[in-house]
């Protein structure tokens, strides 16, 4: 069966995350003059980053708000498990404008967006929130390239379950067969989708190689030749 329609993921697949996440902190933490209770910039980013994959982890696992979710982030990182509701909100917002400042989208997303967007539909699937993405895809002008965008926190489930993508192949009304999802996670994103029926494309843009079993790519610009040579019977990765 054809790849009639094409599912993203978007931090750090076509979105930059990793690099606004560390710069929009960098910004925050240097004007919050919290820099002093650690050795270096460094070392303060690898802190929230780790807080922030043990928290979404957490929720994603357990459920619950996912406003709590971020204040806890914040309290855990600020070292002030007291820190009140409001306060939580207050510091996360002052984060949130340099971060914002320093949203890009990856130079291949674009290009491909629109090399595709004559032969396929598109539409995200993404392990978030819709009130962080829709925003998000809006100020870097793509939302209009996707039909419909999908996150775990309104659906109730999150990437790998399957039934994450079935909801996905659902408001599309394809089959899984007819559906590629290319994602930064090789077990998250394309394991998962694979297991699920659907044509899993892991983007390995730091090239780490390994897991021949997936679907490889490590550019964007790699993908529509990928998905016009895909049989469904068990071809090799192309570019793995």
């Amino acid at each position: 069966m054809a790849i009639r329609a094409v599912l993203w993921d978007v931090d750090d697949t076509i979105f930059d995350y990793a690099g606004a996440d560390r710069a929009g902190m960098r910004g925050h933490l240097t004007a919050e003059g919290l820099l002093d209770g650690y050795d270096s910039v460094d070392q303060a980013l690898d802190r929230w980053k780790e807080l922030t994959e043990l928290h979404w982890r957490r929720f994603e696992r357990e459920g619950g708000d996912f406003q709590d979710q971020r204040r806890d982030r914040v309290r855990d990182f600020l070292g002030a498990p007291d820190l009140s509701a409001a306060g939580a909100d207050d510091w996360f917002d002052r984060y949130v404008v340099h971060y914002e400042a320093a949203w890009e989208l990856f130079p291949d997303a674009m290009p491909v967006l629109d090399e595709l967007a004559d032969d396929y539909r598109q539409a995200v699937l993404s392990n978030s929130s819709i009130h962080a993405q829709d925003p998000k895809l809006r100020a870097l002008g793509v939302r209009d390239r996707f039909e419909t965008v999908l996150c775990a926190a309104e659906l109730g489930v999150a990437k790998p379950a399957p039934e994450a993508f079935h909801a996905a192949c659902t408001a599309l009304d394809l089959a899984p067969e007819e559906i590629a999802y290319v994602g930064d996670q090789p077990d998250i994103d394309a394991r998962g989708a694979t297991e699920a029926g659907l044509l899993g494309v892991w983007l390995d843009r730091a090239d780490t190689g390994g897991r021949p079993e997936l679907q490889r790519i490590t550019d964007l610009r790699q993908l529509p030749a990928l998905l016009g040579g895909h049989t469904r019977f068990g071809a090799p990765s192309t570019f793995g």
